[in-house]
């Protein structure tokens, strides 16, 4: 059958009636597929045929049973040709191989041009994002566990309700110790009210107005993989005692010893680098090799970090217990035997057996019960948890506080208190007023910004925390500017106690205004990380259209998509109580909404998806609970970030040792110095950032490629930072070998069981992570077998025994369970790949989809909580309006800024907003715009020529040619 119609079964019933027929199909693309099947279009797609009858596949319903991204020989062929086939042996996910995911050689032959739906390009880029739907489903199906107390209800339900379509709790409510335990209701049902829902709240609590405590400052971190599987060295039940037997503890392998064997920079010439600190004077001459990322910049390693400090943090005021525990630096493993380190050998190692850390702080270690549910026995915990001590929610607390001592760090205008404070230097520029020592601080923090989270300080950090108070300040002066002009006009703010009047410009007090601030900086920092660095991060098409579509929706340029989507009859998916409406079905038809701004507009007998319409009469009311609740979704579980979630976040890779610092006035082509990084951290930082100024720090860390997340590509300062804080041991740490305690304090399972949980094919020895597509005779493929042998050093083999069963998450191939053998013969030697730590494995990752800086099983954890955080957040869906942000604040979210600006030409044949951060230097730093003009996206390398699609070519730009980075 060389022409295919093709009109499904479902697609018949989607022309006569949508809504059942999308709910049989299950995703976007389908919608798109069956668009095209209704105008009876013919196409070439004869290899697709098995795979159309077959139709969509189910949903798992049961764990083992997950997608894995692996589909079927016929449905590979559809979308990839025999590329996509050839690679499904592998355990990597498939839609990598798909058409046009990569670069424009990923695109079918003779076909470049053709983008629809049925088009090859467009079965691949369609394909992808299936794929990636399927996956993000079955992870709400199966990776959500809360440390709190609600799971025995997420498992059995509760009142008749399915647990995964539960909405409120009672552990989510305010404890009688709260001072707002009266005014949300006391004992009876509590609901927020008044003051306490109009704008973001110091500590978190009240953005779910129906359950207050939730995603608050001190909750339980959450976990995405199932309790029994945590604290893999306590060997906690059989499973793990088969998959480990005694080979894991805290410091088993050696953190320090896998440190310097696996994530050291290998220098060309040590004494140009000096361990990271460089030349004296800062001298251009010195040289700290990295392997370099070539579409990413150390805008974007800082970013990480700048994002992370508003997120999660298991320290107290940048400390944990005073009780000091060793780091390693003791054994190593040789031949399969883990042996005593002699002097000579760690001196070899540069490793330190005096270093010393402090524990970290655990919130709950009592033993957790059990329950029994459809005769299987689950833990209603994991046997250990930890406590945010910052609030969950994207909400810019990095800076404007999560607590009250963090709140006395941030400084308010005395001139203007709906600004922050900024004071001029010599030079005349405004930066961040510094640390007091009558303010809650750290002794080490001294010299620095006065900010919330003030720990782990940088010049990046320095650059950023500026850099948005700068734009917070920038949106007031507009906002006081409209008011001088308009000041009796709606400035949109309403206050809830008083929901009718309305509050004109010249009417809006300080503290409202600061706040609305809070909620458009939040909006902006939120919309860039998912809009501009993650693209970045992932650079392909179809992460391009699914990140935007966790924003716009995928119909964002679809008008007949979205207004099919905004017709069916779904209007109840919000508070079904049916768990595949309340879970699977609402993340698919969110998709094609856009998750930011569910919900914020009702019309009569409409969908909670449907968008802004000025052709209807928008019901929505700010009196009424349901309407300011109404976007958002936790899936059965109440947000918080899980463990999980921090590991994958660990990415000091991309960190260089050396910064090139530029100078833009003079030539910006010219690397002047050479600074250490750990010459710009804590006070320092503040120091570098004040001297250099904000507009070259930008083009230096703009310009400057970040590392590559690879093995023996960490920065070398951080195995020898400093820590005066530390009262004994050697006054250094290795931050590296810290990553790999901290998970293990953690409970993180290995890396191996860590896929299976995530719905990840496992791994059967180290040589899987040797990628497949290289030449045999390659030397990255050789580079990658060099590193596979320490990899198998460093963790070594055991003799297997195919008797022991040892994960209930995955199974074999033929269906039969995986035991400890993973396919090689019963008796034989076998990698201990089941004891590598997360970290490790992630770095080891290889093999990765084109335009990927991380690894895919980095990715699958983005897949989940990513969209997670934007579902669960009412700043983000049903309230945001302007009733809670002004209408100047509404439109600054929408628009990037005061005004629309769209970028010239097509990058990556897209018309695209000139991009969130983009608009917020050239706001805050004018003297960047010349530099910007050419620069699409600014987490690229801002002197990096994109090319054609998605190229990751390492070329310069027109007018960059002469830049030392390409040159030397």
């Amino acid at each position: 059958m060389k022409h295919l119609v093709i009109v499904s079964r479902a697609d018949v019933i989607f022309c006569e009636k949508a809504a059942l027929a999308l709910r049989g199909l299950g995703f976007i693309a389908a919608l798109m597929l069956a668009m095209s099947a209704c105008s009876g279009r013919t196409v070439d797609l004869a290899d697709c045929t098995t795979y159309v009858v077959a139709g969509f596949r189910k949903i798992a319903d049961e764990r083992a049973q997950r997608f894995l991204g692996k589909v079927e020989e016929d449905t590979a062929r559809c979308r990839g040709g025999d590329r996509a086939v050839t690679f499904r042996s592998t355990p990597w996910v498939d839609w990598q191989h798909y058409w046009a995911v990569g670069d424009s050689n990923s695109k079918a032959p003779g076909r470049s041009g053709e983008y629809d739906y049925l088009s090859p390009n467009g079965r691949g880029i369609d394909g992808a994002l299936l794929d990636l739907e399927y996956q993000r489903i079955e992870s709400i199906k199966f990776n959500l566990f809360d440390n709190s107390g609600t799971f025995e209800q997420y498992v059995r339900g509760r009142d008749h309700v399915d647990g995964a379509a539960l909405k409120t709790w009672e552990e989510m409510r305010l404890p009688k110790s709260s001072p707002y335990y009266a005014a949300v209701g006391g004992d009876e049902a509590q609901i927020c009210r008044g003051e306490l829902i109009r704008a973001r709240t110091l500590t978190g609590i009240c953005n779910d107005i129906k359950n207050p405590l939730l995603g608050s400052t001190g909750q339980m971190f959450a976990r995405n993989v199932e309790f029994d599987t945590t604290f893999p060295d306590s060997g906690g039940n059989v499973l793990v005692k088969n998959r480990h037997g005694d080979r894991l503890g805290l410091l088993k392998p050696d953190p320090q010893v896998i440190s310097r064997k696996l994530l050291t920079r290998r220098q060309s010439d040590p004494a140009k680098c000096n361990n990271g600190q460089g030349l004296p004077g800062s001298s251009p001459q010195a040289n700290c090799d990295y392997k370099k990322a070539s579409f990413l910049n150390v805008l974007a390693a800082f970013w990480v970090q700048f994002m992370t400090h508003d997120w999660f943090s298991h320290l107290e005021e940048g400390s944990n217990g005073a009780e000091l525990m060793p780091m390693g630096c003791a054994t190593e493993i040789e031949a399969g035997i883990e042996k005593s380190l002699t002097p000579e050998r760690m001196k070899q190692l540069s490793c330190r057996p005096e270093d010393r850390i402090d524990k970290g702080l655990i919130a709950i270690d009592t033993q957790p019960s059990t329950f029994t549910y459809a005769g299987k026995e689950y833990l209603s915990r994991a046997p250990k948890a930890t406590a945010n001590k910052n609030t969950a929610w994207w909400d810019a607390s990095q800076l404007y506080g999560f607590d009250e001592n963090s709140r006395q760090r941030v400084k308010r205008d005395p001139r203007d208190p709906a600004k922050f404070l900024l004071v001029n230097d010599l030079s005349g520029e405004a930066y961040l007023p510094l640390l007091q020592t009558s303010e809650p601080m750290n002794p080490q923090w001294a010299g620095q910004e006065s900010v919330a989270f003030a720990d782990n300080w940088s010049a990046g950090l320095s650059f950023f925390h500026n850099v948005f108070a700068r734009e917070h300040n920038l949106f007031i002066d507009a906002f006081r500017e409209r008011a001088a002009q308009t000041p009796d006009l709606d400035s949109g703010l309403r206050n809830p106690a008083a929901p009718s009047r309305i509050i004109d410009y010249k009417d809006v007090t300080a503290d409202e205004l600061f706040e609305a601030a809070r909620l458009v900086l939040s909006a902006e920092i939120a919309k860039i990380h998912t809009t501009e660095w993650t693209p970045q991060l992932l650079y392909n098409e179809p992460l391009f259209l699914a990140m935007n579509a966790n924003w716009h929706g995928l119909l964002k340029d679809f008008s007949h998509g979205r207004d099919a989507l905004e017709k069916i009859i779904i209007e109840n998916f919000g508070n079904s109580k049916d768990v595949k409406e309340a879970s699977s079905w609402y993340s698919v038809f969110a998709s094609g909404a856009g998750i930011f701004g569910l919900g914020n507009h009702v019309y009569a007998d409409e969908a909670i998806f449907a968008r802004f319409d000025p052709a209807k009469k928008d019901l929505w009311d700010l009196s009424n609970p349901d309407h300011v609740n109404g976007g958002i979704n936790h899936f059965g579980s109440p947000f918080n970030f899980p463990e999980e979630f921090v590991s994958v976040y660990r990415l000091h890779s991309m960190v260089p040792d050396l910064i090139e610092f530029r100078d833009l006035k003079r030539d910006p082509n010219v690397i002047s110095r050479k600074i250490p990084v750990l010459e710009t951290v804590r006070g320092k930082a503040t120091q570098a950032l004040r001297g250099g100024g904000l507009a070259n720090w930008a083009l230096s860390m703009g310009r400057q490629r970040a590392g590559a997340l690879s093995l023996q590509n960490s920065p070398l300062f951080l195995q020898n930072l400093s820590m005066p804080r530390l009262p004994a041991g050697s006054g250094k740490i290795d931050v590296l070998a810290l990553d790999l305690i901290r998970d293990r304090e953690h409970g993180i399972p290995r890396f191996n069981e860590f896929r299976r949980q995530y719905g990840l094919k496992q791994l059967t020895s180290f040589d899987d992570f040797a990628d497949p597509h290289l030449p045999k005779n390659s030397a990255e493929l050789a580079e990658q077998r060099r590193l596979i042998g320490i990899l198998r050093e460093s963790y070594g083999q055991h003799r297997c025994d195919a008797a022991k069963v040892i994960s209930k998450a995955q199974m074999n191939n033929d269906g039969t369970p995986i035991n400890d053998c993973l396919g090689h013969l019963d008796g034989s030697m076998v990698d201990n790949i089941e004891d590598v730590d997360v970290v490790i494995g992630m770095l080891a990752e290889f093999t990765r989809p084109h335009g990927f800086a991380i690894s895919e099983t980095q990715f699958q954890v983005f897949i989940l909580n990513a969209s997670r955080r934007l579902f669960s957040d009412r700043f983000f869906t049903s309230s945001f309006r302007p009733e809670f942000y002004t209408q100047l604040g509404y439109d600054w979210v929408m628009n990037n800024g005061p005004e629309r600006m769209i970028e010239n030409g097509m990058p990556n044949g897209h018309q695209i907003e000139v991009m969130p951060l983009k608009r917020v230097l050239m706001r805050t730093i004018p003297e960047l715009r010349g530099e910007l003009a050419p620069v699409i996206d600014a987490f690229d390398p801002w002197s990096r020529d994109r090319g054609e699609y998605y190229s990751l070519q390492w070329q310069p730009r027109e007018g960059a040619e002469s830049d030392d980075a390409f040159t030397r």
